[in-house]
C-alpha cells in the first residue's frame, strides 16, 4: 500500500483558521486557546502517524464541561469555515461539469447543437428542496458563513476595503467573531412554518438571481434562447407523509409566502429598472407599442413626460403592486401611488416586459436589450411565475385507502372498500372516476383524518385558481404498491375538481398522481404496476395527452431495506425495466430520484450519478430531491449554486444524448455479474441488520440515535410509529446516527462480502473501469469507507449494555469493512483509498484530526447522560458534538 502524500492545505483554510484562532483567544481567553491548540496539534500528529503520538495525552480530560462546550464550538466553526474554503476553491466542482463542456463532448460524438436544442425544448430539470431533518445548524450560522463568502470574493478581486470603508480582513474576522458568539443550537422545536421560511431564504437569495444568470450564460453557449427547462420545486408545506403537522393551513401558508417572495423580487427588479431606463424621446426613437404602454400607465409626472420607458415601467410596477395585494392580501413594501388593475397571470406581466424589451431592441442593433436586468427579469418571470416553486403534495397510500374507504361508505357506494381485492377496487374506482359527481358532502360528518385530507385537496384547487396550475403539479404517493393506490389519489383530486371526466374524451387531471417505489420489492414490482396503470383506457388517454408521466424511486428506504449495492442496482434495474413500459404507452418517462445527502441515501456526485443512469431513461426530464444540510452545501451561496445547477444540467444533457458506452454483450455480462453481487450483498446485509438477534438494541445503544431523535432540527418525527423496530425508523436518522459513530454502515455493509465472493476479478476490474454505473457506485462507496473509522467506532462499544453481543456484532462489522476496503482497491486498481481522487483525499484527511476529539468527547458525554447525570450542559454538549461532527463530515445525513 502506497503512503498518502503530505497534505497541501488550502490557503483559504489557513487564512480563515488563523482568524478563528484569533477570535478564540480574544473571546474565549488564553487558556481555551492553548487547550484547543494542544488538542488540535496532538490529534494532527496522531492522524499523521508521528512516532509516539499515540502515547501523548489527548488533552480532553482536562476540559471542564464549560470548556468542552467552547472547544466543540471551535472545532465545529473550523469545519464550517473549511467547507466554505473548499467550495470556493472548486473542490465541489468536477471536470467537464458545465454545459459548454457537455456540448463539446456531444459534438465530438457527432451530436450537434440542433439535437441539444431539440432536447431542451421538451426538457425539465428540477431540484426539489425538502425539509428532511439533517440540517443541524441554525440559519443564523449559515447567514454569517455566507457573509464571509461574500467578503472573500471581494478579497479575491484585490480589494482591501468594503464599500463601507471597512478593512476586508477585519470584516471577515468580525463575522467569525459573530459566529463564535451566535448560539448554534435551536432551543425551540422547529415548526413547518419555520421550515418554509428557512427554505424561502434560499429562493430569495440564491435561485431567483442565479437561474436567470445561468440562462444568460447558456444562451451565449447555445447561440439560442432555450425555454425555462430548469426550475425549482419544494416539498415543504405539501409533504404530509408521517408528518401530522402539515395540513391545509400549512399548504396555504407555503404557497402564499412563495408568491410573496416572487412578487417582491419582481417589484425590486422593476424599481431598479425604472432608475436605469432613462431614455428620452428627444434622443431615442421609441416604438408606438412602448408609447402606448406609457400612456396607459397613468404616470403623468412632468419630469418623466419625455421618458416613456420609465412611465411604462411605472404602470407595470403599479399593476404588479395591485397583483401583490390581490394574491397575498398585503400591500407591497414599496406601494405605487398609481391606480392599476392586477395582472391576470404571469404571461400578461411578461407580455408588458417583452414590449419594453422589444422597444429597446428596435435601434442601436439591440445593444440595450441583449441580456441586462430586463432580460434577467423576463427569464425570472418565465421560470418562477407567480408561484416561485412547484410545491409537491405527498401522502402515504395507507392514508388514501382509509379516506377513500370512508368516502365510499358515507356516500352509500361501498361499505367495505378495504375488504375488496385489487381487481374489485380498480373496477369500483374506475366507475367513480368516469363521472364528475363528488363522493363527499358538506352535510356529512367525517373522521379528522378524512376531513384533513379533503381540506388539502380543496386548498390545492384554490391554489390553482389563485396562483396558476404550475403551483402544484405532482401528488406523490408513498408506499405505492398497486394501481388502486394511484387511482385513489385521482378520486381525492376529483373531490376538488382537479380530476375531470369527459364523455368520449380522455379525462383531465390538473395534478399528476406519482407513485413512489421505495423498497426493493416495490422497485421490482414497479414495471408491472405502471404497465397495468397505462393499460386502463382513461389513463392511457390522459397520459398520452399530457405527454409524460412521472415515477419516483426512493434511495433511502431501499437502502435501509436491502443495503447499499442492492439498493443502487435495484434502482438501476427498475429504471431500465420501466423504459419499454413508457415507450409502449407513448409517454415520456420522467424519473424523480429521491436522493439524500449520505451515500446510503443516494448521496455523492449528482453529476456522476445522473450520467450513470441507464441509457435511454433520462430523456431530458429528471427531478431530484435536495434535503437537509445538502441544501446549504449546494445552494448556500450563488457561486456554489451555479456550479451545482450547471453540473445537474450538463449531466442531464450527456445522459440523454451521449451514445451508449457499452456493447450489448458487455451490458449483458455486467448485468449478470451485478445480479450475483447484489444477491450476495443483500443476503449479508439482511442477515446482519434484520436476521441477527439483538442487533436493534446494539444499534440504539452504540449510536446516538436516541439523542438525535430529541434534536430540534425538523418538524417530522424520527420514526413513523412509536415502535423501536428498524423497519419503522425513518431512513434519515438511521443513516445519520451510524455516521455520528463513524461506522457509516448503510453506505458499505454487504458490499465487501459481494466483492470478496465474486470469483472473476478480471471482469470486476473491467466493469469498474468502463461502466459508468459501477464507477459511480464504487466512487461513493470509496468516499464513505474513507470517512468511516472503525478505530473510533470501537470506542462507542462500552455504551452497549450486552458487551458480549457488542463484541460479536462489531467483529462482523469490522470484518465487513475490511472486505469492502480490500475488494474496492482490487477492483479499482489502487493501493489506498482515494489514491485516484487527490482533492477528496486531501479534504477528508484534513478533517479527520478535527473529528476524532469530537467523537471522543461525544462518547464521554453519552456515558454521563445515559448514566443519569442531569446537568443540562451534558445534553447541550452532546447536541453540539452531533452538530460539529455532521458539519465536518458534510454529507452524513
Amino acid at each position: 500500500m502506497s503512503a498518502a502524500p503530505p497534505i497541501t492545505q488550502n490557503p483559504d483554510i489557513r487564512f480563515l483558521g488563523r482568524l478563528l484562532g484569533h477570535v478564540i483567544r480574544a473571546y474565549g481567553g488564553e487558556k481555551l486557546y492553548r487547550q484547543t491548540e494542544y488538542i488540535r496539534s496532538s490529534s494532527v500528529d496522531r492522524a499523521r502517524g508521528v512516532d509516539g503520538a499515540d502515547l501523548v495525552d489527548t488533552g480532553l480530560e482536562a476540559l471542564s464541561l464549560d470548556d468542552t462546550l467552547d472547544f466543540v464550538r471551535g472545532f465545529m466553526l473550523f469545519s464550517m469555515l473549511a467547507n466554505l474554503a473548499e467550495d470556493r476553491q472548486g473542490v465541489a466542482a468536477e471536470p467537464g461539469a458545465d454545459v459548454a463542456s457537455a456540448i463539446a463532448t456531444l459534438d465530438s460524438h457527432g451530436i450537434g447543437r440542433d439535437a441539444v436544442k431539440a432536447l431542451l425544448d421538451k426538457a425539465l430539470i428540477v431540484p426539489v428542496l425538502t425539509a428532511h431533518p439533517t440540517e443541524v445548524r441554525r440559519k443564523s450560522m449559515i447567514d454569517h458563513k455566507n457573509r464571509i463568502s461574500d467578503l472573500m470574493r471581494l478579497k479575491d478581486a484585490g480589494l482591501e476595503e468594503t464599500d463601507n470603508g471597512e478593512k476586508i480582513d477585519e470584516a471577515i474576522c468580525r463575522q467569525i467573531a459573530l459566529l463564535w458568539q451566535t448560539r448554534p443550537l435551536r432551543r425551540e422545536r422547529l415548526y413547518v412554518q419555520d421550515e418554509i421560511e428557512n427554505v424561502l431564504a434560499y429562493f430569495r437569495d440564491t435561485f431567483l438571481p442565479v437561474l436567470p444568470a445561468l440562462y444568460a450564460r447558456w444562451e451565449r453557449v447555445l447561440g439560442d434562447r432555450p425555454h425555462s427547462f430548469l426550475r425549482v420545486g419544494s416539498w415543504i408545506g405539501g409533504d404530509r407523509d408521517g408528518n401530522p403537522f402539515v395540513q391545509a393551513p400549512q399548504l396555504k401558508f407555503a404557497l402564499a409566502r412563495a408568491c410573496e417572495a416572487a412578487l417582491g423580487y419582481y417589484l425590486e427588479s422593476l424599481h431598479a429598472l425604472g432608475a436605469e431606463l432613462s431614455l428620452s424621446t428627444e434622443l431615442a426613437k421609441v416604438p408606438q407599442a412602448v408609447l402606448d404602454l406609457a400612456d396607459r400607465s397613468g404616470d403623468t409626472s412632468p419630469s418623466r413626460q419625455d421618458e416613456p420607458y420609465r412611465r411604462a415601467l411605472s404602470g407595470i410596477y403599479a399593476r404588479l403592486c395591485a397583483t401583490h395585494q390581490s394574491l397575498t392580501g398585503k400591500l407591497p413594501p414599496r406601494p405605487s401611488s398609481l391606480t392599476a388593475t392586477a395582472y391576470g397571470d404571469p404571461a400578461e406581466f411578461r407580455r408588458d416586459l417583452v414590449t419594453v424589451a422589444q422597444g429597446l431592441a428596435s435601434e442601436g442593433g439591440g445593444a440595450l436589450s441583449t441580456g441586462g436586468a430586463l432580460g434577467r427579469l423576463i427569464r425570472a418571470v418565465e421560470t418562477f411565475g407567480f408561484h416561485l416553486a412547484t410545491l409537491d403534495m405527498r401522502q402515504n397510500s395507507d392514508v388514501h385507502e382509509r379516506v377513500v374507504a370512508e368516502l365510499l361508505k358515507v356516500a352509500g357506494v361501498e361499505d367495505d372498500y378495504a375488504g375488496l381485492d385489487e381487481y374489485a377496487r380498480i373496477a369500483l374506482l374506475r366507475r367513480e372516476l368516469a363521472n364528475n359527481r363528488p363522493l363527499g358532502s358538506r352535510f356529512a360528518e367525517y373522521s379528522e383524518e378524512t376531513a384533513s385530507e379533503l381540506a388539502i385537496v380543496h386548498a390545492a384547487a384554490e391554489a390553482h385558481r389563485t396562483y396558476g396550475p404550475q403551483c402544484i403539479t405532482q401528488y406523490v404517493i408513498s408506499k405505492a404498491e398497486s394501481v388502486s393506490d394511484m387511482l385513489e389519489v385521482n378520486i381525492l383530486l376529483k373531490e376538488a375538481g382537479l380530476w375531470r371526466a369527459a364523455n368520449g374524451e380522455p379525462p383531465h387531471a390538473a395534478i399528476m398522481a406519482v407513485p413512489l417505489f421505495e423498497t426493493i420489492g416495490d422497485l421490482e414490482n414497479a414495471p408491472k404496476v405502471m404497465s397495468a396503470y397505462f393499460g386502463l383506457p382513461e389513463i392511457s388517454g390522459l397520459v398520452r395527452g399530457r405527454g409524460h408521466q412521472e415515477v419516483m424511486i426512493g434511495y433511502s428506504d431501499s437502502n435501509k431495506d436491502g443495503g447499499y449495492i442492492t439498493s443502487t442496482w435495484s434502482l438501476f434495474q427498475a429504471s431500465t425495466a420501466l423504459a419499454p413500459v413508457f415507450e409502449k404507452a407513448g409517454a415520456a418517462m420522467q424519473l424523480f430520484h429521491g436522493r439524500g445527502g449520505a451515500v446510503g441515501r443516494g448521496g455523492g456526485s449528482a453529476f456522476a450519478a445522473i450520467q450513470a443512469q441507464p441509457h435511454g431513461t433520462v430523456q431530458g426530464r429528471i427531478r431530484v430531491t435536495e434535503q437537509g444540510e445538502i441544501i446549504a452545501a449546494k445552494f448556500g451561496t450563488r457561486d456554489v449554486a451555479m456550479t451545482n445547477l450547471e453540473a445537474m444540467t450538463s449531466a442531464t444533457l450527456l445522459a440523454s444524448l451521449e451514445p451508449e458506452k457499452l456493447s450489448e454483450r458487455d451490458a449483458a455480462r455486467f448485468a449478470n455479474a451485478m445480479d450475483s453481487l447484489s444477491q450476495t450483498a443483500f443476503t449479508a446485509y439482511r442477515d446482519l441488520v434484520y436476521g441477527t438477534e439483538g442487533f436493534k438494541e446494539f444499534f440504539r445503544e452504540l449510536t446516538p440515535i436516541q439523542e438525535i431523535a430529541g434534536l430540534k432540527i425538523g418538524s417530522r418525527p424520527a420514526s413513523r410509529t412509536k415502535s423501536t423496530r428498524i423497519e419503522d425508523l425513518r431512513a434519515i436518522p438511521w443513516v445519520f446516527s451510524w455516521a455520528q459513530a463513524r461506522v457509516m454502515l448503510p453506505g458499505w455493509y454487504g458490499v465487501g462480502h459481494a466483492l470478496a465472493g465474486f470469483e472473476d476479478k478480471a471482469l470486476l476490474t473491467d466493469m469498474a473501469q468502463v461502466w459508468p454505473f459501477l464507477k459511480s457506485a464504487l466512487a461513493n462507496l470509496e468516499m464513505v469507507l474513507a470517512k468511516s473509522d472503525l478505530g473510533i467506532a470501537a470506542r462507542y462499544l462500552p455504551l452497549v449494555e450486552d458487551q458480549a453481543k457488542a463484541e460479536e456484532l462489531f467483529g462482523r462489522i469490522r470484518e465487513g469493512w475490511g472486505m469492502a476496503h480490500d475488494g474496492l482497491l482490487t477492483a479499482t486498481g489502487q493501493s489506498r483509498l482515494l489514491e485516484k481522487n487527490p482533492a477528496l483525499e486531501t479534504s477528508i484527511r484534513l478533517r479527520l484530526p478535527y473529528i476524532e476529539p469530537l467523537n471522543l468527547l461525544q462518547i464521554e458525554l453519552l456515558k454521563r447522560h445515559r448514566g443519569g447525570e442531569d446537568d443540562p450542559r451534558i445534553k447541550e454538549g452532546i447536541e453540539l458534538s452531533i452538530n460539529a461532527i455532521a458539519t465536518a463530515l458534510r454529507n452524513s445525513g
